[in-house]
């Protein structure tokens, strides 16, 4: 595999004219957020502050991956690109989806809309995409595609493919979280085996990728950036794992125990004629 230099021409445009207007976006999707909190507040239970700070690291989790100093060195060194994936891809997808996004959405829009939601949630669309085996393969499948082909190097040289490429990873990341772990309503719920057997086959599918850069890196990377970065990719992603493992377990020992809960109310009930 050749490593050779690659055309990082389009990174010399990032500047601080590509930093402000990012910043600004940033800070004026969060204050939507805590605009809809706070009228949600007004009709409902006080918002829970937790989700607030859940969903604005998330925010500068995923954007520090696409703007700023990170995605400037991220052109040219594909250890600090790959940090940016943690945080683009893993990180910040479940940040947001711990903020619960769709429920304040729902809590905060008027009645008309927030029909209007609830049926796109229920649509035929939204139940293919929102599948756990579509998620992973959109997810994993996804990253295979980026670093087992040409379309990393393809990506650093057009600013339009790099774009899409950043956006796929981010709503692909999203897309898998939210599907295996549900906070926000989910009108097209799958049961815990299904999605369990598939989180343990995605996470294998991301660790085994990381072995191959670690072995092979993409066109372009020298070895030690290559093995630097599979390296992260295996022991940061297990980390972020480990916390959607044990999110998800938490929340199917609170399923298991309340049908427990109900199964033996009923139990005593019928034992206890008259």
């Amino acid at each position: 595999m050749n490593n050779h230099p690659m055309d990082h021409s389009h990174s010399a445009a990032i500047g601080w004219s590509t930093i402000l207007p990012s910043f600004f976006i940033t800070a004026a999707v969060f204050a939507l957020y805590f605009y809809a909190a706070q009228s949600s507040n007004q009709r409902y239970r006080q918002w829970p502050i937790y989700r607030y700070w859940c969903f604005l690291t998330g925010i500068l989790c995923s954007a520090s991956a696409v703007t700023g100093p990170l995605a400037h060195l991220a052109h040219n060194d594909f250890r600090v690109h790959m940090l940016g994936h943690l945080l683009l891809g893993m990180l910040g997808p479940l940040l947001i989806v711990l903020s619960f996004p769709v429920t304040l959405a729902l809590r905060t829009l008027k009645v008309q809309w927030a029909r209007r939601v609830s049926r796109i949630l229920r649509s035929k669309p939204v139940l293919w995409i929102s599948y756990p085996v579509t998620a992973a393969v959109l997810n994993i499948g996804g990253l295979w595609l980026i670093y087992m082909t040409g379309l990393y190097s393809a990506m650093q040289q057009h600013m339009l493919l790099h774009i899409l490429v950043h956006f796929h990873v981010f709503a692909a990341g999203y897309l898998f979280t939210a599907s295996i772990i549900y906070t926000d309503p989910a009108p097209h719920r799958t049961s815990y085996m299904l999605r369990a057997i598939t989180m343990v086959l995605a996470f294998a599918g991301h660790g085994i990728l990381s072995k191959l850069i670690y072995a092979a890196p993409p066109e372009g990377i020298p070895q030690d950036q290559g093995e630097a970065g599979g390296l992260l990719m295996y022991y940061g992603g297990d980390f972020i794992d480990l916390v959607l493992i044990f999110i998800f377990c938490l929340q199917w020992y609170r399923a298991s125990s309340s049908v427990l809960h109900r199964s033996g109310k009923r139990k005593q009930v019928g034992g206890n004629p008259g």
